[in-house]
C-alpha cells in the first residue's frame, strides 16, 4: 500500500508530505483547493507525461516521492529483483521534473525509465478516473472494462500483438510477390551476364600484364634488330675502354691519374654489364605469331565486355563478384519469401488458437461482470436495468487485434425493451451510475494494493451516495482506497478523512491535512449546508458519521 507521499515545488504546492493510512482515505475540500494535486503529482512517479508547468512558479524543479510497502506483495518484489532495483519491502519512487521540462525518475535510489515507472505503477496502483463514465461510450473502453474483469487483459494484448504482427508479415509477402515480375525479369539478365562473364574469366590485375605481352610481341622484330645493334655497340666501347684502363694503369702517368682512371673502369664494367642485360632480354623476345594474336584477342574480348557492361576493362573481375553476390542474394530472397509464408501460417494457426481461448475466457467473465453489474446497479436505484454483453462475430478470415468478436456492452434501463448501446440508452445520469457499478465490479478482482476513485461519484446524490459510499467502504476491507469525493454521503464512510485547502493571498499554497472527529463534523457540515454552517447542519453531519 502507499504509505507515504512527499511534493516539493509542484503545481501550488510549496512543501508537503503526509502519510497514508490503509482503510478507506476520502479527501475533500472547496471547489479550486486542489483535491485532485495529490493524485496528479502520484500520477508523475507512475510514469505520466512530465510538463514544465506543473513545476510551481519561481522554482528550478518538482520533487515528488511516493513510498509504498510491499509486505504482502511477493510479485513487485519479484519485479524489482529482476530489474536490478533492490528493495527492503518497501519501494520509493521519485521523480524530478525541472523548469526545462527535463524529467529524471529513480526507484529505490536507482534511475529507472518511464516505462518501468508506469509497469509498476500498474502493480501498485489502480486508478479510476471522473471521466470514466465518458470514455466508457468507447467500444474500445468497454472492451478493456470486460478484459480487466474476466482477467484477460494479458491474453488480449497477446492477440492484438500477434494479429499486428501478422498484419505486417503480409504486407511484406504482399510487396515481395509484387516485385516478383520484375525481380525474375532481373534474375534472366543477371544470369546472362554472369554466365558471359564467367566464360571470359576476367581476373584481377591482368589487363596492365596483357598490355605489356601484346606491346612486346608487335614490336619484337624491332626490338631484337635494336637490342642487338645496342648489345654489340656497348661490347666494342667496353673493348676500346678496357684499352684504355690498360694505358691509364701505366706508372708513368703517377697517382693523380687514379681517381681518371677508376671512372673509366666502372664505365667500362657497367657497359659490359648493359651489353650482357641487353643479351638477357633479347633471349626473351620472340617472333611469335599466334601468341600475339591470342593476347590481341582477349585484350579485344576484354574492351568489348567492358564496353557492353559500361565498366572500365580492369574493373570486370570485380564487377562479376559484385553481380554474382547480387544474383545469390536473389535467389536468397525466394527462400526468405517461402520462409515468411510459412511463418504467416503458422502465427495464423497460433492467432486463432489464442483468439478462441480469449473468446471463450471473455464469455465467462462477460457473464459474471454483467451480473454483477446489475447487482450493483439495484443498490444504486437502478434495479430494472438489464445488462448484456455481445459478441459480434467478425469476418472469418479476419485476423483482428480484437479478436473473433467485436465486444460491447448493452443495457435497457426500462422493464421490456431491448437492450442497446450506452450512447443511445443510457442519460447522463444513468450512465455515470453504470460507469460506477462497473469500476466497484472491476475492484472486486483487483490485484492493486491501492485504489484510488477520482470522483467517480459525480452525477449521483441522495441515498445513492450513501450506498456509493458504502461500496467503497466495503472494497476497503482488502485494499487501500483514496476517494475524491464532493459527496458528504461518501466522505462520511471514510476511515480517514483528508482536507485539501488553500492558503496565501499574494503566492497561493495548497495545503493537506487529517481531520479530527470534530474537525470532520465542520467539514461535512460545509459540504451539507455550504457557506452557512447550522446546529442542525453539524447535527446532520454527525448522524451521517455515526450511521458511517
Amino acid at each position: 500500500m502507499l504509505t507515504d507521499l512527499a511534493i516539493r515545488n509542484y503545481a501550488i504546492v510549496d512543501q508537503l508530505e503526509i502519510e497514508l493510512r490503509a482503510g478507506m482515505t476520502c479527501v475533500t475540500g472547496e471547489t479550486g483547493a486542489g483535491k485532485s494535486i495529490m493524485l496528479d503529482a502520484l500520477g508523475l512517479c507512475l510514469g505520466d507525461r512530465a510538463d514544465s508547468r506543473t513545476v510551481r512558479s519561481g522554482s528550478d524543479k518538482t520533487e515528488v516521492s511516493a513510498l509504498f510497502a510491499l509486505d504482502q506483495l511477493p510479485q513487485v518484489k519479484a519485479w524489482l529483483d529482476e530489474a536490478g532495483l533492490g528493495h527492503d519491502d518497501e519501494c520509493l519512487i521519485r521523480r524530478v521534473v525541472t523548469s526545462e521540462g527535463r524529467s529524471r525518475a529513480f526507484i529505490n535510489g536507482s534511475p529507472a525509465t518511464l516505462a518501468q515507472c508506469s509497469e509498476l505503477g500498474t502493480m501498485l496502483v489502480d486508478l479510476h478516473s471522473q471521466h470514466a463514465h465518458q470514455s466508457l461510450l468507447r467500444k474500445a473502453t468497454q472492451q478493456s472494462v470486460i478484459d480487466d474483469y474476466a482477467g484477460t487483459t494479458a491474453r488480449a494484448t497477446e492477440v492484438a500483438t500477434l494479429a499486428g504482427e501478422i498484419r505486417a508479415l503480409r504486407a511484406d509477402i504482399e510487396a515481395r510477390e509484387t516485385a516478383s515480375k520484375d525481380i525474375n525479369e532481373r534474375r534472366e539478365l543477371l544470369n546472362y551476364q554472369v554466365q558471359e562473364l564467367e566464360e571470359l574469366n576476367p581476373i584481377e590485375g591482368e589487363l596492365p600484364g596483357l598490355e605489356a605481352d601484346h606491346k612486346q610481341l608487335t614490336n619484337a622484330s624491332w626490338i631484337i634488330e635494336t637490342l642487338h645493334g645496342l648489345s654489340e655497340q656497348c661490347a666494342a666501347l667496353g673493348d676500346q675502354l678496357r684499352s684504355s684502363v690498360t694505358t691509364l694503369s701505366d706508372d708513368r702517368l703517377g697517382e693523380r691519374i687514379k681517381d681518371s682512371r677508376d671512372l673509366v673502369t666502372s664505365s667500362q664494367i657497367q657497359l659490359e654489364e648493359a651489353a650482357s642485360e641487353m643479351r638477357r632480354h633479347l633471349d626473351s623476345v620472340e617472333l611469335d605469331p599466334a601468341k600475339l594474336s591470342e593476347v590481341e584477342a582477349r585484350l579485344t574480348a576484354l574492351h568489348e565486355l567492358a564496353r557492353k557492361h559500361r565498366v572500365p576493362p580492369d574493373h570486370l573481375a570485380s564487377h562479376l563478384t559484385a553481380l554474382s553476390d547480387e544474383l545469390f542474394t536473389m535467389d536468397q530472397g525466394d527462400d526468405l519469401l517461402e520462409s515468411l509464408r510459412s511463418d504467416l501460417v503458422k502465427k495464423i494457426n497460433q492467432w486463432q488458437d489464442l483468439a478462441r481461448a480469449l473468446s471463450n475466457d471473455r464469455r465467462t467473465g462477460a457473464g459474471k461482470l454483467a451480473k454483477r453489474t446489475m447487482e450493483l446497479l439495484a443498490k444504486l436505484a437502478m434495479d430494472k436495468c438489464l445488462v448484456e454483453i455481445s459478441f459480434a462475430s467478425l469476418a472469418d478470415d479476419a485476423i483482428d487485434p480484437r479478436g473473433l468478436e467485436a465486444l460491447e456492452i448493452l443495457i435497457a434501463t426500462n422493464p421490456g425493451s431491448q437492450p442497446g448501446p450506452l450512447n443511445k440508452v443510457a442519460s447522463g445520469g444513468e450512465l455515470s451510475r453504470i460507469s460506477l457499478a462497473l469500476q466497484v465490479a472491476i475492484a472486486d478482482k483487483a490485484t492493486a494494493p491501492t485504489m484510488i476513485f477520482d470522483e467517480v461519484d459525480v452525477g449521483v446524490g441522495g441515498a445513492v451516495a450513501d450506498v456509493v459510499g458504502g461500496l467503497l467502504r466495503t472494497l476497503s476491507d482488502n485494499v487501500q482506497v483514496l476517494c475524491v469525493t464532493h459527496l458528504p454521503q461518501v466522505a462520511a464512510k471514510g476511515t480517514s478523512h483528508i482536507e485539501v485547502s488553500k492558503m496565501g493571498d499574494a503566492v497561493t499554497t495548497t495545503q493537506l491535512r487529517y481531520l479530527s472527529d470534530q474537525e470532520r463534523v465542520e467539514e461535512l457540515s460545509r459540504m451539507l449546508g455550504g457557506a452557512v454552517i447550522t446546529d442542525k447542519t453539524r447535527d446532520n453531519a454527525r448522524e451521517l458519521l455515526a450511521a458511517s
